[in-house]
């Protein structure tokens, strides 16, 4: 199946974005008030000498939009000025419209009055008529690359965990935005600046969705922050968000993110760049917007920085205006895209799917909001999985139907999916797929179990639940024991898993054997994993939430689940051009339309990793050419070669 990676042009002579988001360190959000254009320039003289093309910029919207019928023309001159800047570094600019919220505090134009953004019709309209203003102002600009009609309006426009929007609402201002764009001439990308917060990717509802606002946008803009008690789902946090993040199939761009030095260490955060820029690269992302430019040490006593300090030390320069160490990741990135012409290059095929339930973005009726984290936090789990076990996988959405052409499916701790799926499923295995499942319970007790039909037909077995009663795992580590081969792995070998839930989800399933063979058991002699031949295919049924289970462990990975992957993958003839023997290193595959191939290996480990990669060719060093059959990688590193 084809795995996600548009981009927001066709042509290879125009650069991806790598950039930052943008506030000069004289004055952060008020720096049109401040404004400096020599420092401005020596700002952006720092980016572009470091392989930056673009930045982020901004109207801080009480500013530049004093009064209802009126934008302030001197800071629109000073926009202007911003704009020649680019111009004369070589950069361009995405400005931001509707900016009332930043950083940890919102701000409202004086005239407001408490009107509702999105509902009320005469504020919808003002709205509207800014952006229409600015972008007649500014389209004509070269500098000007694209547009942005908020900064992550969620949590401006209306607090949505209190008070959230209808989706029905809020696209239709979406509408009245980006057509606003387009009426006053723009014609450069456009996308909504909300931060894909929304139920596709999160699967919390905020009123904006990827799907209805897809017929306004150019390219999808995620907004990665969230944290996590494992370093390598950490690390993998960005790529996953970029994946689910594609279900339109609309360019993403992975808009905002980074860390601040307050709240780790430099070296840490030129590792987090490191990874997140080449994981994201290869979860789908084809744009780059770090947060942000500048450290704002000068500015301590003014919102927000007063009350969120940490705020002030997300630049990737420092006060003076010096590289750290997210700049510097930053430049090794860009010579790394420039090496390999990533404007030419595209992910491979993925021979697995990774199935997205559709209980994550449908509101069915009677369906529990609450399982959505369970689906999320397995989802990334399996995704972290996958990875340390060098399987490409292609995210795949239930609600969108299962495509043909997978000869694996994960459903990675799956509680619930349709009847519409359940026959797929069968039918998928019937005609030589592999469809593999781990039994989950859920994480609250209503209607334990699972949650579709006829699981015993689907995978051989008898379930012998009792009504609402889950069967409690009581050890504290899963030992999985092999009574015959399977794959790779041979009869005898055992793998070890943590075991870890709420008194919900801390269970077992168990059954007996009606035509599924055990290939698998657990510590007291219960089937664990069952194999049923189906067809030209089969069915694998694991009985413990495998991957729900490592989700809720603190630095779990990499854990024995990536073996079992592997062995699946073995077992559905799924393709892997590039294998290593060692979890701490995942390898992926892009491919220049000239027929090149390039391997990224990336290494999840805090020590020095030496691989043999297994691969269907030579592995050689980009710059020279030479081979490299063994590939050392730093702590945290990441190497990239030519697969010949």
């Amino acid at each position: 199946m084809r795995r996600h990676s548009a981009r927001l042009t066709h042509d290879p002579a125009v650069l991806p974005w790598l950039g930052a988001n943008f506030w000069s360190r004289t004055g952060g959000p008020l720096m049109w008030r401040d404004y400096c254009p020599k420092t401005v320039r020596e700002e952006l003289r720092v980016l572009r000498e470091h392989g930056l093309n673009m930045t982020r910029s901004f109207f801080y919207w009480p500013d530049f939009h004093p009064e209802p019928h009126r934008v302030d023309e001197a800071l629109c001159a000073r926009f202007t000025d911003f704009l020649d800047a680019h111009t004369e570094a070589g950069m361009a600019t995405v400005p931001t419209f509707i900016v009332g919220h930043m950083s940890g505090e919102n701000w409202d134009p004086a005239w407001r009055g408490g009107r509702d953004l999105y509902e009320d019709v005469w504020m919808v309209g003002r709205q509207a008529w800014f952006v229409s203003e600015m972008t007649r102002r500014f389209k004509d600009h070269p500098a000007v690359t694209g547009w942005l009609i908020t900064n992550e309006m969620p949590g401006y426009g209306r607090v949505y965990q209190v008070d959230p929007p209808s989706c029905d609402v809020v696209t239709a201002w979406a509408q009245a935005m980006c057509n606003a764009v387009r009426a006053a001439g723009g014609t450069q990308p456009v996308s909504l600046g909300d931060g894909a917060w929304g139920i596709e990717v999160t699967g919390r509802d905020n009123g904006f969705s990827l799907r209805e606002t897809a017929e306004y946008v150019d390219f999808v803009g995620p907004h990665v922050y969230r944290s996590d008690t494992d370093r390598a789902r950490q690390h993998h946090r960005a790529a996953f968000e970029c994946e689910l993040a594609a279900v339109t199939g609309q360019p993403v761009v992975l808009e905002e993110f980074g860390v601040s030095t307050d709240t780790v260490s430099a070296r840490n955060a030129g590792v987090y760049y490191r990874q997140t820029l080449h994981t994201s690269l290869l979860g789908g992302a084809t744009g780059w917007m770090a947060w942000n430019n500048t450290d704002y040490d000068d500015l301590w006593d003014r919102a927000p920085y007063d009350h969120h300090p940490f705020e002030m030390h997300f630049g990737i320069t420092d006060r003076t205006g010096a590289p750290k160490a997210p700049l510097r990741e930053l430049a090794a990135f860009a010579d790394t895209l420039e090496a390999v012409d990533f404007a030419r290059c595209r992910r491979t095929d993925a021979d697995a799917a990774l199935v997205v339930p559709a209980f994550l973005e449908r509101d069915y009726p009677y369906s529990r909001p609450a399982d959505r984290p369970l689906i999320f936090t397995s989802l990334h789990q399996s995704y972290v999985t996958a990875r340390a076990a060098d399987l490409p996988v292609g995210l795949t959405r239930e609600a969108d139907g299962l495509p043909g052409d997978a000869a694996l499916y994960l459903l990675p701790a799956t509680r619930q999916f349709t009847t519409r799926t359940r026959r797929t499923l069968q039918r998928r295995a019937e005609e030589g797929a592999t469809v593999y499942l781990s039994f989950c319970s859920g994480e609250h007790p209503g209607t334990r179990g699972p949650w579709f039909d006829d699981l015993d037909g689907l995978f051989g077995v008898e379930l012998q639940l009792s009504y609402g009663v889950a069967e409690p795992i009581e050890d504290d580590e899963l030992e999985m024991t092999f009574t015959q081969d399977f794959g790779p792995l041979a009869a005898g070998d055992v793998l070890r898993f943590p075991v870890a839930g709420n008194e919900d989800s801390r269970a077992y399933l168990p059954v007996v054997e009606r035509g599924a063979r055990v290939v698998a058991v657990d510590a007291h002699g219960r089937p664990a994993l069952l194999v049923h031949e189906t067809g030209a295919g089969r069915t694998v049924l694991a009985t413990y939430p495998l991957e729900h289970m490592a989700a809720r462990t603190a630095r779990v990975n990499p854990e024995d689940t990536h073996r079992l992957y592997a062995a699946l993958a073995h077992v559905a003839g799924v393709h892997r051009a590039v294998t290593v023997d060692d979890p701490y290193v995942g390898v992926d595959v892009l491919v220049h339309e000239d027929g090149r191939r390039f391997v990224w290996l990336i290494s999840q480990c805090d020590e020095e990793r030496t691989v043999r990669p297994a691969t269907d060719g030579t592995l050689h060093e980009l710059r020279t050419g030479a081979p490299e059959p063994v590939v050392t990688l730093a702590p945290w590193g990441v190497r990239v070669l030519e697969l010949r």
